[in-house]
């Protein structure tokens, strides 16, 4: 049975990735001084560091349900006998809820929507897993819920006012400090941001991700991928420390976050994705 995967913007796979494994990718909306942009088509990264960069307007918002139904329909009107549509956490946007709506109006039988309770490639790993599945569309579906169940995501920031202000966080305030160094640790849990713990200094935030990774990870085959916001050589440092303390990785992906997330979280943000056991 051919099946179509969807997922949307915010996964940030990797270039090339989404081509490569035929994921069709829906973008998120992103809106700088009132004006319409798409994540990762026509506004990304680059653009989005100049905005943080020049204090503008920034409000991030989901595809319509009109989008998604369109992009399912295409699918299969191209010959396509299921769709599975998996999304960035529920908790965190709209955009589960735009899928869902759009499923029931194109084809609830055929078209299958997954909260990945994640995002970035939290939900990219979900994604790729429902790529490699076998069993048509129950299987991809059950895959991606999987692979999701396991995801495991840790990330610092350089200030948490980007996720306060856009109300992604609560509990996290309290992980302010008074000193200027300190660097707030954080991690998605059952689809929420949430705090973990704070340290002084980058380097030693760095290393907490490796460690937390690390254990995470555990002895076998794992998925590693490494995202940031204008932060590349510490996005290589933190890779390279990855590869090397975690026997079972093939080689750790990194990405540059994009609008929806980076303006949330601000640059000089890093964040370390693990799927221990795989996609496949």
């Amino acid at each position: 049975m051919t099946t179509t995967i969807v997922t949307d913007s915010t996964a940030y796979l990797p270039e090339g990735f989404a081509e490569r494994h035929g994921i069709r990718v829906v973008p998120l909306h992103v809106a700088v001084d009132g004006r319409s942009r798409l994540d990762g088509l026509d506004f990304g990264p680059a653009e989005l560091a100049e905005a943080l960069g020049e204090h503008r307007r920034l409000t991030t918002s989901r595809p319509t349900p009109g989008e998604m139904a369109e992009v399912y329909r295409s699918a299969l009107d191209d010959g396509a006998e299921a769709v599975v549509s998996v999304h960035l956490s529920r908790e965190l946007s709209g955009t589960w809820e735009a899928a869902r709506l759009a499923a029931e109006q194109v084809d609830p039988d055929r078209v299958r929507v997954v909260d990945s309770r994640a995002t970035g490639m939290g939900l990219g790993f979900a994604a790729l897993a429902a790529c490699f599945a076998d069993g048509g569309g129950a299987g991809a579906e059950k895959a991606a819920v999987a692979a999701a169940s396991r995801v495991r995501m840790f990330f610092c920031v350089e200030t948490l006012d980007h996720l306060r202000r856009g109300g992604r966080i609560g509990a996290a305030a309290a992980l302010v400090g008074t000193a200027l160094a300190v660097k707030p640790l954080l991690h998605v849990d059952d689809g929420r941001i949430v705090p973990l713990e704070k340290v002084r200094t980058t380097g030693r935030a760095i290393g907490r991700l490796v460690d937390l990774a690390a254990e995470a990870a555990g002895p076998g085959p794992v998925g590693l991928a490494v995202h940031h916001l204008a932060s590349p050589e510490r996005a290589a440092e933190l890779a390279t420390r990855l590869d090397e303390r975690v026997p079972g990785s093939t080689g750790c992906l990194i990405s540059e976050v994009g609008a929806v997330i980076g303006a949330h979280t601000g640059p000089g943000v890093l964040g370390v994705v693990v799927l221990p056991g795989g996609v496949a």
